[in-house]
């Protein structure tokens, strides 16, 4: 996210529940991609936060150019010196200034633990300027942190991809608690 920034404080929305309905209804799950259709459809069931935008993250190669590919990648299709180009996994929501909203907020922190120099947790003024209160967690390598797209060797991109997983497996898991 060229936009990406540090975590700002909550502040109050007097509109929130009006942008939350409109954020829903506008909400299209078939454009979502596939591997977190659940957990977009699980966010929407809780009251205190609402997605804005998300992408599972895509791996863009000679040989697979769909810029939705969601294939798995696999060391025997490359030889060493590849270099793939990845677009950024992540998942914009705006969380409701409240008790509730501030504990998703904490919890969602903590998943940045699993590998900090790949997971950023914080704010993007784009969707900041569009909606307050509003969060993004992605995964993309720390050098990159402020762009959408990075190009990367085989081997990092084996293991932004096992990040990702593993990040996409704790939201589906954190958001199931809350419900």
């Amino acid at each position: 996210m060229k936009t990406f920034t540090k975590l700002k404080a909550f502040v109050d929305d007097p509109h929130y529940y009006e942008k939350r309905e409109e954020s829903l209804c506008k909400l299209q799950i078939c454009t979502i991609d596939a591997p977190i259709v659940e957990i977009i459809k699980d966010f929407a069931k809780l009251p205190y936060c609402f997605t804005l935008q998300s992408c599972y993250g895509h791996f863009i190669h000679k040989g697979q150019e769909n810029q939705k590919n969601v294939e798995p990648l696999s060391l025997s299709d490359f030889d060493r010196s590849s270099s793939i180009e990845y677009r950024i996994a992540y998942i914009a929501l705006c969380i409701q200034n409240n008790d509730l909203g501030k504990q998703l907020l904490q919890d969602l922190k903590k998943i940045t633990k699993i590998d900090p120099e790949y997971i950023q947790f914080g704010s993007a003024e784009w969707f900041w300027r569009r909606q307050v209160n509003s969060y993004a967690l992605q995964v993309e390598p720390e050098r990159y942190k402020t762009e959408d797209r990075c190009r990367l060797s085989i081997q990092e991109a084996l293991y932004v991809e096992k990040v990702r997983t593993q990040v996409f497996k704790e939201l589906k898991n954190l958001v199931r608690m809350k419900r």
